[in-house]
């Protein structure tokens, strides 16, 4: 059976999906990587008052004409103010206050004399230099300005918007709720780590790989089952994970043989199949369905088929569920720095490793059921079909991961 073109199954999930308009209120401090569900409005200037950049003497500069090493200039000081405090003292001709970084400029100042260009004076204090008009003076609203729009609603929050929403006073912010998900793996072959390793049996892989990898993406992994080969359990376990979720990924049982069962678990929940399989390598048998207006997507079950499949399919549906802009696919060119022997008949997918215009194949293998080669590599190779093998130095088109 010949399938779908891969940018064919991204436009028939996305247009099946329906993006997440839910919003929940978090702290600030658990904020960060989370889609802004509002537009934030500065309610304050910031800094909300004039300041002192620097620790020094808030003056009146006229006052300092012509002032020197040679032609010292004495000020009394009628008062000192830190930061955190306040004065109601007005500077006066020939009077200075004390101030120290970050404090509100006083009252007739019109700027500030750093401490090294003086004596230290407590009661009176020696001035050695000229400061001109507003010189070291940080205005109110210089940074933000009351009114202003800080952050648009979609972005996605940074360190530094965390930074920017605390300096207005806010504790929690309103955002969308992250995507929940639930995933499957599916095999009587497969058990969980802690068991003794028994005839024919293989490690669980695909689903903490996947599940770590979600939660990588901002997701909140709801079910992260193994599961084996019994339809009917499945298709139980789906129709009640459902009702909490709001995507559900498998792997294993997608292809042709007596254990794929996830054909006939999608008939049994009455599934709408909206393709199977995709001309590419690896992960050629994929299924997605809606099942309850939900998406539904399985994927292989050798475990690099699996990831690959998961990063160009599965990435888009949670681009369009969480409207996370860095999960947008994003491809480049690059110069291939090895060889790649192999005929590719049809469209094939291989790891590698992207640097600055060049990418590196990995050492080891490129079966879809070996991972080890995978470590370091952050971007897939789509190779065209028809492509006899490729030689170093060719350009390339990577889908960075």
């Amino acid at each position: 059976m010949v399938g779908i073109e891969l940018e064919l199954a991204i436009e028939l999930i996305c247009d099946s999906v329906k993006s997440i308009n839910d919003i929940e209120e978090v702290s600030i401090e658990k904020a960060r990587g989370r889609i802004i569900g509002e537009d934030i409005i500065a309610p304050i200037n910031q800094p909300p008052f004039d300041r002192s950049p620097l620790d020094g003497y808030a003056l009146r500069s006229e006052d300092i004409t012509g002032a020197s090493k040679k032609n010292p200039i004495k000020l009394k000081v009628i008062d000192e103010v830190c930061a955190g405090g306040y004065t109601h003292k007005e500077v006066g001709k020939n009077e200075t206050i004390r101030i120290m970084t970050g404090a509100k400029i006083p009252k007739g100042c019109d700027c500030v004399i750093r401490q090294e260009s003086t004596d230290y004076g407590m009661e009176t204090v020696e001035i050695y230099q000229e400061v001109k008009h507003h010189q070291n003076y940080c205005f109110e609203g210089e940074d933000i300005t009351k009114g202003s729009k800080l952050i648009n609603l979609g972005e996605k929050l940074s360190y530094i918007h965390i930074g920017i929403i605390a300096s207005m006073g806010y504790e929690k912010v309103k955002v969308i709720r992250r995507p929940k998900v639930a995933l499957i793996s599916t095999g009587d072959e497969v058990i969980c780590g802690g068991k003794p390793l028994t005839e024919g049996k293989i490690y669980d892989s695909n689903r903490r790989m996947i599940a770590s990898r979600l939660e990588e993406l901002g997701c909140e992994v709801v079910v992260a089952e193994v599961m084996g080969d019994d339809e009917n359990l499945i298709a139980n376990e789906i129709k009640e994970i459902i009702k909490n979720v709001d995507v559900v990924f498998t792997t294993g049982g997608v292809s042709v043989g007596k254990k794929d069962i996830m054909h006939q678990v999608i008939k049994i929940l009455d599934a709408k199949r909206v393709f199977w399989r995709v001309n590419m390598k690896p992960g050629t048998p994929a299924i997605y369905a809606l099942y309850e207006n939900k998406p539904l997507l399985c994927l292989s079950g050798n475990p690099f088929a699996a990831i690959a499949t998961f990063e160009l399919m599965g990435k888009q549906l949670l681009y369009k569920l969480g409207q996370d802009p860095d999960l947008k696919e994003v491809r480049k060119e690059a110069i291939l720095q090895d060889e790649f022997l192999k005929e590719s008949r049809g469209r094939r997918l291989i790891r590698a490793t992207y640097d600055e215009g060049k990418v590196y194949l990995p050492r080891g293998g490129h079966s879809s059921g070996m991972l080890g080669s995978m470590i370091g590599c952050n971007c897939l190779i789509d190779i065209k079909p028809g492509t006899p093998k490729l030689d170093k130095g060719e350009k390339v088109q990577v889908v960075l991961l």
